[in-house]
């Protein structure tokens, strides 16, 4: 069973900084890529950045593309999303998630186990 825990999320001033955390149980952590997502209030959940197993790509897209920056432990099972000038329009849930199937890394659809979120809130 794989477990993932966000952590890392908080009310932040425009401009500001967060970064996330996201901590995995389970075997084989640096075997999977792994994402970000978020999630706006009323809005569909939407891909933030993804990282292969062994941390040699990346992958943002050009909505977040200068400012997130996604990075990986895997001694420490542990995936990481570093937000920079934030902007009220990046407030949302954060997920972590597992790509489990294949597919597109962007998809949601092709990641098996979620977090359960962490919430991000940008005040402008």
């Amino acid at each position: 069973q794989v477990q993932l825990q966000e952590s890392g999320g908080g009310l932040v001033q425009a401009g500001g900084s967060l970064r996330l955390s996201c901590a995995a149980s389970g075997r084989a952590f640096s075997s999977y890529t792994m994402g970000w997502f978020r999630q706006a209030p009323e809005k569909e959940r939407t891909f933030v950045a993804a990282i292969s197993g062994s941390g040699g790509s990346t992958y943002v897209p050009e909505s977040v593309k200068g400012r997130f920056t996604i990075s990986r432990d895997n001694a420490k099972n542990t995936v990481y999303l570093q937000m920079n000038s934030l902007q009220p329009e990046d407030t949302a849930v954060y997920y972590c998630a597992r790509q489990g199937r294949s597919g597109r890394s962007d998809n949601p659809t092709t990641y098996d186990y979620w977090g359960q979120g962490t919430q991000v809130t940008v005040s402008s």
